[in-house]
């Protein structure tokens, strides 16, 4: 199904429940995608939803339980650079593990992450993957 209106706008109710919560960027980002996506793959829905989220996680990180946009556009993680479901690389889910650890830092504050101070990159990376998850789904609750 189409996740934009004939204007080009986004369909909200039609959008995932966290990009209900996002900004219009990311909405627009995602719906615009996945209608491409639609359109070049005979409306695999599920191949068109795969192709919009790698489209919205080059230019946004997901936060909680709503993605915001990245300092800096590109793939955010292993998966995303060597290209996608035919790579055996880990995804991060949403979070920039290509971001500055400074940066994790800040966001695993901002999730009131515990130990953060002691973690590693990868291990706030994978920290804050979990609380995005925990929070999401508290969010549909």
């Amino acid at each position: 199904m189409p996740k934009t209106r004939r204007d080009g706008d986004p369909i909200p109710d039609e959008l995932p429940s966290t990009l209900q919560r996002s900004g219009d960027k990311a909405q627009r980002t995602f719906a615009h995608a996945h209608d491409a996506a639609l359109e070049q793959y005979d409306g695999d829905e599920e191949r068109a939803y795969r192709v919009a989220f790698a489209a919205l996680k080059h230019t946004h990180e997901k936060v909680g339980d709503s993605w915001r946009p990245k300092e800096e556009y590109g793939p955010s993680d292993a998966r995303a650079e060597e290209g996608g479901l035919d790579s055996d690389a880990p995804t991060a889910g949403g979070v920039d593990a290509n971001a500055s650890k400074a940066h994790l830092y800040d966001v695993a504050t901002e999730l009131g992450v515990r130990g953060r101070s002691r973690m590693t990159k990868a291990e706030l990376v994978d920290a804050i993957r979990r609380e995005n998850d925990r929070r999401s789904r508290a969010a549909l609750r």
